[in-house]
């Protein structure tokens, strides 16, 4: 429980991040999900999504296969093409039903073939240890709480491969930014009330600046990948305005071997936090 939280405010929240609530939440968007986030954000979703790929940093893709977690509409995927024309296949994840029936029957029927689908709750999914070259995942950590995000962290380092690299970016509360006032302004009274008079009075995007406002940002999540001993690096994009977290898996060699100085665990170096990305 948040300190200082009543009983009836914390019931609230977990319901936030019932898988069912979060299901329901993001069905009944989906026909209007990419119109309402890319024009809402300035069309920053879609840079994000790009420095998520370029974050991947995949060495070699030829042939590599990996998973796209809390896959949504497929957004990142004509990024990850893009960028890695190599890849072999996707494995796109996502609890909503409607998120993916609109991604391959209005994005990317052409590009289905190297694309499969798993729709379930990513937590209760079975995806095999050690099947993925990568994992990446655009705007869906923040709708799990800590204690989702922590089994999150043992999934990917279960099923990435030594030497399998990940990315995760989401939209984060850009704390000690002068315009944050500004931009928590808009998360949480311009998007609702755009979209209770744009669509007839819908309230699905105002839970979507809920879920982003609670959030914070993804170091908590680094922290978690870094205590099952995976190198990560933090970075900040736009002022805080959306937090990542990218890096690799060990090779089994790797692991038998120290952390330098100054670093923690799993770090790849001191310099461990990255950097803030301001375009």
């Amino acid at each position: 429980m948040t300190e200082g939280a009543r009983p009836d405010e914390t019931a609230e929240e977990d319901g936030l991040y019932d898988p069912h609530f979060v299901k329901d939440v993001f069905d009944r968007c989906s026909g209007t999900y990419i119109a309402f986030s890319y024009l809402c954000s300035l069309g920053f979703t879609e840079r994000w999504r790009r420095q998520c790929v370029e974050l991947l940093d995949l060495p070699d893709a030829d042939g590599a296969t990996g998973y796209d977690l809390m896959a949504g509409t497929g957004e990142v995927w004509p990024h990850l093409l893009r960028h890695h024309p190599g890849i072999g296949a996707i494995t796109a994840v996502d609890i909503s039903t409607g998120m993916h029936k609109r991604a391959l029957d209005r994005l990317h029927r052409h590009r289905a073939h190297r694309i499969a689908f798993i729709e379930d709750d990513v937590l209760k999914s079975a995806l095999a240890p050690e099947s993925a070259d990568f994992v990446l995942s655009t705007f869906g950590l923040k709708t799990f709480n800590a204690n989702q995000q922590a089994r999150l962290a043992g999934l990917v380092a279960e099923v990435l491969k030594p030497g399998g690299r990940f990315a995760f970016i989401e939209a984060s509360d850009p704390g000690g930014w002068w315009l944050r006032p500004l931009y928590l302004f808009h998360l949480k009274r311009v998007l609702p009330l755009v979209e209770r008079v744009v669509l007839r009075g819908a309230q699905d995007f105002a839970m979507i600046g809920a879920y982003c406002t609670r959030f914070g940002d993804a170091r908590t999540f680094g922290d978690q990948l870094r205590r099952h001993g995976l190198d990560v690096r933090d970075s900040r994009h736009f002022f805080g305005c959306a937090t990542a977290v990218s890096g690799r898996k060990p090779d089994r060699a790797s692991n038998l071997q120290p952390s330098g100085p100054g670093c923690r665990d799993g770090d790849p170096s001191p310099n461990h936090q990255g950097d803030d990305r301001n375009a």
